[in-house]
């Protein structure tokens, strides 16, 4: 016997619109990022240029990965960028960095990319 509850007319499509804006509203918020002290500064610029250059190439200007200077990710949201970072790429070599970098941290370097990694010293 299989029983199945189905569920309220229209709830779906709104719970889906509260996630979203909900989302959006974190994400958005969140993007302003807290600069990280002198030590873990300089460990998110060496993984950056190293960890993420051994697939974006060492300059940044693409590789396996894409270019990720900052006038190639200028139709990027920062928001997309986040997202690519924490979830990583399914169906491409792009790892999920959450668990290893906190939001904050990534929510940093969105930053350093956008603005150019020269800036980031």
């Amino acid at each position: 016997m299989r029983l199945a509850i189905a569920p309220e007319p229209g709830r779906s499509r709104w719970h889906a619109v509260a996630v979203a804006i909900t989302l959006l509203f974190l994400t958005t918020t969140s993007v302003a990022a807290i600069e990280p002290d002198g030590e873990r500064k300089d460990e998110l610029i060496h993984l950056l240029q190293h960890d993420c250059g051994s697939c974006h190439g060492m300059t940044l200007k693409g590789g396996l990965g894409p270019s990720l200077l900052p006038e190639q990710l200028e139709d990027k949201s920062a928001m997309m960028l986040r997202a690519t970072i924490l979830i990583g790429r399914a169906g491409t070599p792009m790892p999920p960095w959450q668990g290893i970098l906190s939001e904050e941290e990534v929510d940093w370097l969105v930053g350093r990319l956008q603005e150019g990694i020269s800036d980031a010293h």
